[in-house]
């Protein structure tokens, strides 16, 4: 964010602050040069077998895109399964229940995929599937699959991982997604599975004449960080979709529009659209919390009075949307939904953003956990959404701020593009793997640099450590390969 003091998003649902308060560039650069809790993971790229083969895969995934291509290795439609191919991934623990329950979709993928060579569509499971301690190497070599682009006559492009991060974390999925095109289901029981399987199969078999798209756009009083996001994220891409889409009816909704009243209307009521893009402050709770688990990443909305009113007191229930407000009869009607917000797909147990340099990282959470809000969005038993892309962590402007101010949309833009084209969503979310691994890549030089006795730069560092963890933590929940209900033939 512009000048010398940077913001995060996200609010403390215990005591109405800011999660993380604002802080200096040069408070970050310390961060970034001497804590053992960003060195560690960021710099893991300089030390180590598996932090160099990382790095190495995002130099190689940089030079690939620098030549205008993005997906599987070249030749291959991302948008025909029968090319691209497809896989499903199960922990060792999965229960038998949940992959009986994800029948109807697996023999709906396999009809896709599986058309031409049924190489192309693959059920890893047992000890063919994640085991326990696998990084993203083991797996792939265990399937002879090696570096580069994804060649699904060994590995799939569109890869299901089924199970929490608990079971398979969200590092294996992070460092996967960068060459394939990665969701995740984690859902509450068997019956949640089969439903989603359910819906999505009777998604693909429906095409909406005029598709409604709808951009949410929360902007709470004395607070900058959701003025921006409304300002610079949020209007300009309604704009910029309604110009490039005109067959859509595009619904536009800021600040006093932005009620949780009316996004319930958009996440399960009688207004659910094809699409939803959200932007707002992402709910956190403190370790121990008892709303921790079911509340945390829950989207805050226009009731919030904002920071200066709300300081000191716990955030009542009727400010924000969460998984309890989905009702027994929301009807989600085959629903693909962008929230930038913190949180908004899960919590990891370490703080990445601990702002100490003085001892390791701060616990957050008993686990890792995936965001209650998607969960029930997903597995609803009325027909639930086809897939949520959110955010692991905390993040910052940094996905749509230059490093001087102004806005930057070239990610979000090109994503929706591709996915209003009629791409699966995981190829449409190639845009922010690209963005992750050149930021990372520009990280690791500057580190490199100052190890090596370079005067360090506070600002252009700062910018760097907290766009690497922004961009990094954008994943997909549901399956990769499902698109816009309009887009299904």
């Amino acid at each position: 964010m512009p000048g010398d003091r940077v913001a995060c998003n996200g609010v403390n649902g215990a005591t109405g602050e800011y999660l993380l308060p604002a802080m200096t560039v040069r408070q970050i650069s310390e961060i970034v040069q001497g804590s053992s809790a960003s060195v560690a993971s960021l710099a893991s790229a300089a030390s180590g077998p598996r932090g160099d083969g990382h790095l190495a895969a995002l130099r190689r995934w940089v030079d690939r895109i620098s030549r205008h291509h993005l997906g599987p290795r070249e030749g291959i439609d991302p948008r025909d399964l029968s090319q691209a191919g497809w896989g499903v991934i199960f922990a060792q623990d999965t229960d038998a229940a949940v992959v009986e329950a994800l029948g109807e979709l697996l023999q709906h993928r396999r009809r896709q995929a599986a058309r031409h060579d049924e190489r192309y569509f693959r059920v890893f499971d047992g000890e063919d599937g994640y085991r326990p301690g696998d990084e993203k190497w083991d797996f792939l070599n265990r399937h002879q699959a090696g570096f580069g682009p994804a060649d699904p006559a060994n590995v799939p492009y569109y890869l299901l991982l089924v199970g929490g991060p608990q079971s398979i974390p969200f590092r294996f999925q992070y460092e996967l997604d960068v060459e394939y095109a990665v969701g995740r289901l984690d859902l509450a029981d068997a019956a949640a599975y089969a439903a989603y399987a359910g819906a999505v199969v009777a998604a693909e078999g429906r095409i909406t004449a005029r598709p409604r798209a709808a951009f949410f756009g929360v902007c709470n009083p004395d607070d900058i960080v959701t003025r921006q996001s409304a300002d610079f994220l949020v209007e300009p891409l309604a704009e910029t979709v309604a110009r490039q889409h005109p067959d859509w009816q595009i619904d536009l909704m800021l600040e006093e529009e932005a009620t949780k009243s009316r996004l319930s209307g958009l996440l399960g009521g009688d207004q659910t659209p094809a699409f939803l893009f959200t932007a707002s402050h992402g709910l956190g709770f403190p370790h121990g919390h008892p709303r921790q688990l079911s509340h945390q990443g829950a989207l805050l909305c226009q009731d919030w009075p904002g920071p200066r009113a709300s300081t000191g007191k716990s955030i009542p229930e009727e400010q924000y949307f969460a998984a309890t407000d989905l009702g027994s009869g929301a009807r989600l009607r085959g629903l693909v939904a962008f929230h930038f917000g913190c949180f908004g797909a899960g919590t990891t147990r370490l703080d990445a953003f601990a702002h100490r340099t003085d001892g390791p990282p701060k616990l957050r959470a008993p686990h890792d956990f995936v965001a209650d809000l998607p969960r029930r969005l997903l597995g609803h038993a009325s027909g639930g959404a086809l897939a949520i892309v959110a955010h692991v962590e905390q993040c910052w402007g940094y996905s749509y701020l230059g490093m001087e101010g102004g806005e930057q949309l070239q990610t979000f833009e090109s994503t929706l593009q591709r996915l209003f084209q009629g791409h699966p969503v995981g190829s449409a979310m190639e845009y922010f793997n690209r963005r992750y691994a050149e930021i990372a890549t520009v990280l690791s030089a500057e580190l490199q640099g100052l190890r090596y006795g370079k005067t360090p730069d506070d600002r252009k560092l700062s910018r760097l450590w907290t766009a690497e963890n922004d961009a990094r933590s954008y994943i997909v929940l549901g399956d990769p390969a499902v698109r816009l209900p309009c887009a299904a033939g």
